[in-house]
């Protein structure tokens, strides 16, 4: 449904460039005198009418026609004074609903001096045909010289003559056949109404029609390409809708001629389905142009050459850029925008562009050294200035480098070509280090051979390149041999080189188990000085007890004995022989909870103190727990 939505609005766009059109032939019309300047120049006077050229002559004619104003059009024809001018025009515009074919804008010249290689006397100008039935007549023009030396072009005597003969043959057309009477004087932008009909029909049916058959056809290509080929289609089915819009503007303009359609209706509609199809082409040569690229780097990534991805992805972005660019001048050109004028001035500001884009240019001529130079390629792992990644695209202005953090760095070409880049993946083997720790207690003999022994091992191992592997001793330490073990390992990728790296490990292990050699494996040794600890903890035990008594004598009873000061103070003093009898004096005269409280508060210091002796010491090289 949307592909009729997407016509639909074709057509109202049309009309919309229609109403232009017409906005501006009148304007062109209304200026039919030109004020002579006063001072003499040596340029040419323009002319009146607009004849200076081919193409403004056949464009002046179609607008004059358009607003139904023959005596205006006959002045783009060359008559002869016994000819009728208003009978002339009629003539002609009729042979031409009826059979005309004007060439497109750009196939006309836009210069005084008309086309100087078309093998025509310089003097004339061919700008297209009438063909009815089987008939043809040239569509000229020639340049004529008026009585006060200016030159403009008109459509000549010779083509004027032939159009009676012509017209001898014409029928009617399907529009006078099928339109309804009511509409044949109805107008709408200066255009007949059922003219406007028929061509809102014409384009939408053709638009229909040729998608159809195109969706058709591209569907049973892509069943019969596989069996053929063995491949699946490598087009996509995007192309599908660019397509058909180039079909149609191709077979539209000969359809509104079958159908009947004014000249001045189906010029203006030529003029826009050029522009359509042009818009067309270039979407469809894009679609195209992914197609083939994106085949080419599946294909590089086949055959093992990744150094053509980078180049093949820059070079689809210039073909790209290139393409847009000429584009944009055909379709401007189509639109009648003089580009010769356009092109002048881009020359005289590609200077002052040039200086204000000097960080841009540099960018660009980075991409070429970038992708010229190849230190880096689309899939490389590289390193440049402190940042590091994965490289995932190298365009025109700058380049993209996603991180181990998987964020996006870009940088500019320019920057980058200039920055000292490392690119891990170019390696062509991986560098094997590791250490191993030994206890010094090994006999020094069987070290010595189990280094030997490990530096034949890597020599001769399979996974390890014969360019340089080596076994050393490398520092004699206090408490231990540090053994060094060096070599390459042949890897296409660091995924590869940890595989092979954890099988060279477990083979080395194995190895050094054979030898009686204990590894050395860092500890802490962790030494107590029993009597001080002894002492500590007496000390902290008296005076836990000194303060439990003193608590228990606050909150004694009233009738409380006076002497029990005395009794607490020789506890906090006496030794640990004279405690028990202490607190048995003290228990005559207290309550036995109190004596229960006491008891329980030195036995607590004492299980602490036997607590004490239990612990251990650590040892340097994991020796078994022992009391000092």
């Amino acid at each position: 449904m949307y592909k009729v939505f997407a016509a639909i609005a074709l057509a109202l766009t049309m009309l919309f460039t229609l109403a232009l059109h017409t906005a501006a032939g009148a304007a062109d019309s209304g200026m039919l005198s030109v004020d002579t300047p006063q001072e003499e120049t040596r340029a040419p006077i323009p002319d009146a009418f607009g004849r200076d050229t081919p193409r403004l002559t056949v464009q002046g004619f179609i607008g004059a026609l358009s607003q139904n104003d023959f005596l205006l059009a006959s002045n783009y024809l060359n008559l002869s004074k016994s000819d009728n001018p208003t009978t002339m025009v009629r003539q002609f515009k009729q042979a031409l609903d009826s059979g005309g074919r004007f060439l497109p804008d750009l196939q006309i010249s836009n210069v005084p001096e008309g086309n100087l290689t078309d093998q025509l006397p310089p003097s004339q100008e061919k700008v297209g045909t009438i063909n009815i039935n089987d008939k043809s007549v040239p569509l000229m023009l020639e340049r004529v010289v008026s009585d006060k030396g200016k030159q403009y072009w008109q459509f000549s005597a010779d083509t004027l003559s032939s159009i009676p003969e012509v017209l001898e043959d014409t029928e009617p057309t399907l529009i006078s056949q099928y339109s309804f009477e009511s509409l044949e004087d109805e107008q709408l932008f200066g255009y007949q109404l059922a003219d406007l009909a028929a061509a809102i029909i014409l384009i939408i049916g053709s638009f229909l029609l040729t998608y159809i058959v195109v969706w058709v056809l591209y569907h049973l290509l892509r069943l019969a390409y596989p069996r053929v080929r063995g491949i699946p289609l490598p087009m996509p089915d995007k192309v599908i809708l660019p397509l058909s819009i180039v079909i149609m503007s191709m077979i539209l303009s000969e359809v509104m001629i079958y159908a009947g359609v004014s000249v001045t209706l189906r010029e203006p509609i030529n003029r826009f389905t050029e522009v359509a199809s042009w818009l067309a082409v270039t979407w469809l040569l894009l679609r195209i142009i992914d197609a083939i690229f994106t085949r080419a780097v599946n294909l590089s990534y086949r055959k093992n050459h990744t150094e053509r991805v980078s180049i093949l992805g820059l070079l689809r972005k210039v073909v790209k850029a290139l393409l847009l660019i000429f584009a944009v001048i055909v379709i401007f050109g189509n639109l009648g925008f003089d580009l010769t004028t356009g092109i002048a001035a881009l020359g005289v500001g590609g200077l002052a562009l040039a200086l204000g884009a000097q960080k841009t240019i540099e960018n660009l001529v980075g991409s070429v050294v970038v992708v010229a130079d190849s230190p880096v390629r689309i899939g490389d792992y590289c390193k440049f200035g402190d940042q590091e990644g994965t490289v995932i695209d190298i365009g025109i202005r700058s380049s993209r480098v996603r991180t181990l953090n998987r964020t996006v760095v870009t940088v500019p070409n320019g920057d980058f070509s200039s920055m000292q880049i490392e690119n891990f993946t170019s390696r062509d083997m991986f560098h094997f280090l590791h250490n191993l720790y030994i206890k010094r207690n090994a006999d020094i003999d069987v070290v010595f051979k189990m280094v030997k022994d490990l530096d034949s091992f890597l020599n001769e191992h399979e996974l390890t390149n014969k360019e340089w592997n080596q076994a050393n001793i490398l520092e004699l330490r206090q408490e231990c041999y540090i053994i060094q073990l060096r070599g390459y390992v042949n890897s296409v990728d660091v995924i590869e080189f940890y595989g092979k790296q954890d099988i060279l490990l477990v083979d080395i292990l194995n190895l050094v188990k054979k030898y009686k050699v204990e590894h050395a494996l860092p500890t802490q040794q962790l030494i107590v000085h029993q009597e001080e600890l002894e002492q500590q903890f007496e000390s902290n035990n008296d005076d836990e007890t000194v303060e439990a008594i003193d608590t228990d004598k606050n909150s004694k009873e009233p009738n409380q004995l006076p002497d029990e000061k005395t009794v607490d103070t020789d506890l906090s003093v006496s030794s640990s022989a004279d405690t028990d009898k202490s607190l048995n004096t003290v228990s005559n005269s207290k309550p036995s909870h109190h004596r229960n409280k006491q008891l329980t508060a030195f036995k607590l210091a004492k299980r602490k103190f036997k607590r004490a002796h239990k612990i251990p010491t650590l040892s340097m090289w994991n020796q078994p727990w022992h009391k000092p």
